[in-house]
């Protein structure tokens, strides 16, 4: 079977729908009108019309008569993808309203043995520990705990800050390393949320159930450089995947 070229106005939605699961576009965010964007990608209005016909009916995008068309408010996390290509974008990985509070940074001598597994490591060896809580706005989205071999104190030495690392703890290891994040893994469970995370995300009851996201980042040599334990409470985190039936 032969692959076919995406039609032009799935590129243009494919454009925009990655901008705004990035954060580079926000809820509120006018988009172009369907001339300006025929004018923007060089293609005919009826394009235009359908890729913007396209995301309203995926519910990224709504419409007020009279008023233009908008990104909706989709009220969820960003994936660590999502992240990385606004970063990439935009130098920083955290958009809008969204904040990082770095709650701990510190070398842990005995790390869980999940944790050695995650990156790798040989029994009883140091690990970095960075635990964040993320905000949009006044609400807790987010507590994620970043994991890196104690090796990268040297190298890296603001992963033991509880300072913001404004592009992003992968970005800065790598520049600070020379090593190249190529590919990333992230294994999705949920469970209860347990005392410690109920308290961070601001939950009232311990048992309330969260997502667990492990994300592992692997350099050109395929070597973990980050392990992370992401923790999204109730109807804060959306994953999804086009694919083809045919």
């Amino acid at each position: 079977m032969t692959s076919q070229t995406p039609a032009k106005f799935r590129r243009i939605a494919g454009d925009f729908r990655t901008r705004i699961l990035s954060g580079e576009l926000r809820a509120g965010d006018e988009v172009p009108s369907e001339r300006a964007l025929a004018t923007q990608y060089d293609v005919s209005r009826p394009t235009a019309t359908k890729a913007l016909a396209l995301l309203r009916t995926e519910g990224f995008l709504t419409s007020v008569q009279g008023s233009g068309t908008f990104v909706a408010d989709l009220n969820v996390s960003r994936r660590p993808r999502d992240r990385y290509a606004r970063a990439k974008r935009a130098g920083r990985i955290y958009s809008g309203n969204e904040r990082a509070e770095i709650v701990a940074a510190e070398v842990v001598e005995h790390p869980p043995s999940h944790v050695a597994r995650g990156l790798a490591l040989p029994e009883s060896t140091a690990a970095i520990r960075r635990r964040r809580i993320t905000w949009d706005g006044e609400e807790r989205t987010e507590v994620s705990t970043s994991w890196f071999s104690a090796e990268l104190a040297a190298p890296a030495p603001r992963l033991l800050s509880t300072e913001r690392i404004r592009a992003g703890t992968v970005a800065y290891v790598e520049e600070q390393t020379g090593r190249t994040a190529e590919y990333a893994r992230d294994r999705m469970t949920a469970r209860a949320a347990g005392d410690q995370d109920a308290r961070d995300l601001g939950l009232k009851d311990s048992s309330t159930p969260v997502l667990l996201v492990e994300h592992t980042v692997y350099d050109e040599a395929d070597f973990p450089i980050e392990f992370a334990e992401a923790i999204y409470p109730p109807g804060r985190f959306t994953a999804e995947q086009r694919y083809s039936l045919s």
